[in-house]
């Protein structure tokens, strides 16, 4: 099997769109995109679960929607310890690999 420049640099081009962003979002997709939505939508329900709380103690709010923001915010950490605690065995997992 016989390499050569030109071929290695068609090859290369051809390969190349397939790992470049996607320019029509504008953004990176893949995994780095949807951990970004997740942190945010992570901050929306503790800012609004905190909004609620001082609209609550400030008797602006009623005690059920207290305990409605409270309760998804409870979910969002827990979902959130739950994700970060799979990551960690999962780099531990690599970690013992052979090299």
């Amino acid at each position: 099997m016989e390499l050569n420049a030109q071929l290695a640099a068609r090859s290369y081009g051809a390969a190349r769109p397939l790992t470049a962003p996607d320019p029509t979002t504008g953004l990176a997709s893949g995994a780095r995109t949807t951990l970004g939505q997740f942190a945010e939508n992570f901050s929306t329900v503790l800012a609004q679960a905190e909004t609620t709380a001082q609209d609550t103690m400030l008797g602006d709010a009623d005690p059920h929607a207290l305990v409605t923001a409270l309760s998804e915010a409870q979910l969002a950490v827990e979902t959130t310890v739950a994700v970060r605690d799979k990551v960690v065995e999962a780099y531990l997992e690599i970690l013992r690999m052979p090299v």
